[in-house]
């Protein structure tokens, strides 16, 4: 895809939204190390509220405040720069990758709020409306108001949104919570990061530019049906960490070990070609960096499933644990909202918390 084809409402004086950022969609994250390392140096004293139910302490995707026994609010946040040129893509997308926090807690959306910082003075105010319409759209599909947020003039464009959602604390899903023996469900195929770092080299074609979009403007919507069933134990999203990053959270959550089946992962079109050429994003090599002592790769694992194992995902798809004979429902939940490229990758076991590759 060539820089035209991915930015109609803007004129050839416009610049494209990803050369405006040095890193675009999840793959903006702080690597998991250089948070990790941030916290600890923090200092932040402990605090103890006993109808807090989900905080900082197992890196989970959401906050959770229990108001009473059958209600608790979901609280989250996430922004980030421009992963395609596309304004009113972009908007879509960051405000799809917002919401899911709160389905992989299980809990439905009830409002949202806009995070809004734009180069005022750089890109045409026709082009940041798109961003912000893109941003509503979502929030009408996902049935709730966008209902005010706050804007800044910023260096580099960032949208995205705060998340506010409910759930019944009985049916609320930790990341925390896998079991021994539990299968391990990908909701969404793999490979966002990669596509993204193609269309920043000009490489992506259309096909390719459209399964990227369709995957992250897909709402999480399963993750609160998936949170009914008392055989999945612990829920999570699949996002910048990429999926080993997010699997070794569950593995350390729960204090088991995690082991994928790379000849199962579902892939997004065309990504395993261009992980053999080489093409990947740096917050991949980052992601490995920071957890790598952590994973165990089989010999015949090879780089480009590694780059895919650790590559960003921006709004990725729900990674579900949980019992052998729940997995047929997890899978129909999953089919009858539309998310047919759902697979069982793997499984959790009896270990040190780390993550295992085969």
């Amino acid at each position: 895809m060539n820089s035209t084809t991915s930015t109609s409402t803007s004129s050839p004086a416009t610049p494209r939204l990803t050369s405006l950022s040095h890193g675009g969609g999840c793959g903006c994250k702080i690597a998991p190390g250089v948070l990790s390392e941030l916290l600890a140096k923090s200092n932040l004293p402990k605090q103890f509220f006993p109808d807090l139910l989900v905080g900082t302490e197992t890196a989970d995707d959401a906050a959770v405040y229990k108001i009473n026994d059958e209600q608790a609010i979901v609280a989250t946040t996430d922004f980030f720069m421009p992963i395609v040129d596309d304004p009113y893509d972009f908007g879509r997308i960051a405000a799809t990758n917002a919401l899911s926090d709160i389905y992989a807690m299980g809990g439905t959306p009830l409002m949202a709020l806009a995070i809004v910082g734009m180069p005022i003075n750089v890109l045409p105010h026709d082009v940041i409306a798109k961003i912000l319409e893109g941003g509503e759209s979502v929030c009408r599909d996902a049935g709730i108001p966008l209902a005010g947020g706050h804007s800044i003039d910023s260096v580099e464009p960032i949208y995205g949104l705060v998340g506010i959602g409910i759930v019944n604390p009985k049916q609320m899903k930790r990341n925390a919570d896998a079991k021994d023996g539990d299968v391990l469900i990908l909701g969404k195929p793999l490979g966002v990061g990669i596509l993204s770092a193609a269309l920043k080299k000009n490489l992506l074609d259309d096909a390719g530019y459209r399964a990227m979009v369709d995957a992250t403007t897909k709402l999480n919507r399963p993750g609160a049906e998936l949170a009914k069933l008392e055989g999945v134990h612990a829920l999570t999203d699949v996002t910048g960490f990429g999926l080993l990053g997010h699997g070794l959270e569950l593995a350390r959550g729960a204090q088991l070990s995690a082991r994928f089946e790379s000849a199962k992962l579902p892939v997004l079109p065309g990504v395993q070609a261009l992980a053999e050429q080489g093409i990947f994003t740096g917050a991949s090599g980052r992601n490995w960096a920071s957890y790598g002592e952590h994973i165990q790769l089989a010999s015949a694992v090879t780089d480009a499933q590694k780059a895919l194992l650790t590559d960003p995902q921006t709004s990725g798809g729900l990674l579900v644990s949980c019992a052998a004979d729940a997995v047929q429902q997890v899978l129909k939940v999953f089919a009858d909202s539309g998310f047919g490229d759902a697979a069982v990758i793997g499984r959790m076991e009896a270990g040190s918390p780390k993550v295992f590759v085969d």
